[in-house]
């Protein structure tokens, strides 16, 4: 029994693909076999809309990915519930999913007349045979049939019980200057939550900017509490940097320059897309532009199917800046997951007086910025994009219950704000 026990443990722990500082264990968004591209998680509904689940409605989100190669592989699938912080929970799997934690990835196609033959995969949430018995946030793994310990890759989304009302907004009035380069939000909820409740311990609320990790602040304790309303106002946490608008540009047709981009070639054995030559924005003006707040459109002009029809097209990105020194540039948007590795690092060309940096990336409309990574890890568009507090951002709230003795954060309440928007 010890050693079985052992050995149940021990899978768990290697079902993670590696560790970051130190005991913690990585759940980001990512992809972790090379073949293994353009990874996705929608509403089929509403593309803008946010990657949650309402626990007791029909409402779905669909994953998608492609694997480069002309066969089919098997592969399986798995939930792993967890807290605020993102580390899994305590809560066994009978608590938070009905049916089997263990599922096959059956909805498979093949790309058809495309340079880069791939296989498509998707999965639906929930799946007929998975269902949420609790709220909170949660990682979806997947895997090859037969092997559970080898990730290629997890995606994080959420399932929400919505019983929670958040209204507010953010600005340029901020706490520390009067539209310059900060946004701060406030915001107010209003809970149904048992009388015996702590709303000022056990209520957790998280905000992220964009989808970008590294941009998420957890808010232990609002700032003060009026009946059944929490208010969260005034706090150094809820303070951002403002950002700028996304860059975007457009790869729809293979053969043709679009948007953003000065020439196209076939090379090799696929097409390739040179784009405009980008530069610093730090000292432009702020100009309004509608993108989609860092997601990417999988589309083909004349495909019935993008997904199945859409080519693999290398796209040479260019930034006309001086070489940087005390950290790494990097391409930064949805499609890279918010890692920082080979597959979006910049390297400067000394013979250019430029970066640059070769992706490829499947057909479609895509927002990016740049990013400099420093030693220490820190990672920040403003050296290169600047801080426009008019900058439209969008502010992911997620509201989280932790009751005394429970094992696991419930997740009551989600919300988007966008300055501008009531």
């Amino acid at each position: 029994m010890v050693r079985q026990l052992y050995k149940a443990v021990l899978a768990v722990a290697l079902s993670f693909p590696s560790f970051i500082y130190g005991a913690t264990i990585d759940t980001m968004t990512g992809v972790f076999d090379n073949r293994v591209k353009t990874l996705s998680l929608s509403n089929p509904d509403s593309f803008m809309s946010p990657p949650v689940i309402n626990l007791s409605s029909g409402s779905r989100l669909a994953l998608n990915f492609d694997i480069i190669g002309d066969s089919h592989e098997y592969l399986r699938y798995r939930l792993v519930h967890c807290n605020a912080d993102w580390l899994p929970s305590r809560l066994l799997e009978p608590e938070y999913v009905g049916g089997f934690n263990e599922t096959e990835v059956s909805d498979y196609a093949y790309s058809s007349n495309t340079y880069v033959h791939y296989v498509n995969y998707n999965i639906e949430l929930p799946g007929e045979e998975m269902k949420f018995l609790a709220s909170g946030n949660y990682l979806l793994q997947v895997y090859p049939e037969g092997n559970p310990e080898q990730l290629i890759l997890q995606q994080r989304f959420y399932v929400s019980e919505d019983s929670v009302r958040v209204s507010g907004g953010a600005s340029g009035r901020t706490d520390v200057g009067l539209n310059t380069e900060y946004q701060q939000l406030d915001f107010t909820l209003s809970t149904m939550l048992p009388q015996s409740a702590n709303l000022y311990q056990d209520v957790v609320v998280t905000v992220t900017q964009n989808n970008r990790p590294e941009t998420t602040r957890t808010i232990a304790h609002p700032l003060r509490v009026e009946g059944d309303k929490i208010v969260y106002s005034h706090l150094p946490d809820l303070i951002f940097r403002a950002g700028n608008e996304y860059r975007r540009f457009e790869t729809v047709r293979a053969d043709y320059a679009g948007m953003h981009a000065d020439s196209v070639k076939f090379g090799g054995s696929n097409w390739h897309s040179w784009l405009t030559p980008d530069e610093s924005r730090v000292d432009k003006d702020y100009t309004y532009d509608s993108t989609q707040h860092g997601r990417f459109k999988i589309d083909e002009y004349s495909a019935d199917d993008p997904d199945l029809g859409a080519d693999y097209v290398t796209v040479h990105f260019t930034l006309d800046i001086p070489e940087l020194t005390g950290g790494e540039v990097y391409v930064d948007g949805d499609f890279s997951f918010h890692r920082f590795g080979r597959f979006n690092k910049m390297v400067y060309d000394r013979g250019k007086g430029a970066y640059v940096a070769e992706i490829p990336l499947k057909q479609g409309s895509y927002n990016y910025q740049y990013v400099v990574a420093s030693p220490e890890g820190n990672v920040d568009p403003s050296p290169i994009e600047g801080d426009k507090y008019e900058t439209r951002n969008e502010y992911l709230v997620c509201v989280y219950y932790r009751a005394p003795g429970s094992r696991g954060d419930r997740l009551i309440g989600t919300a988007v704000i966008i300055p501008g928007q009531v």
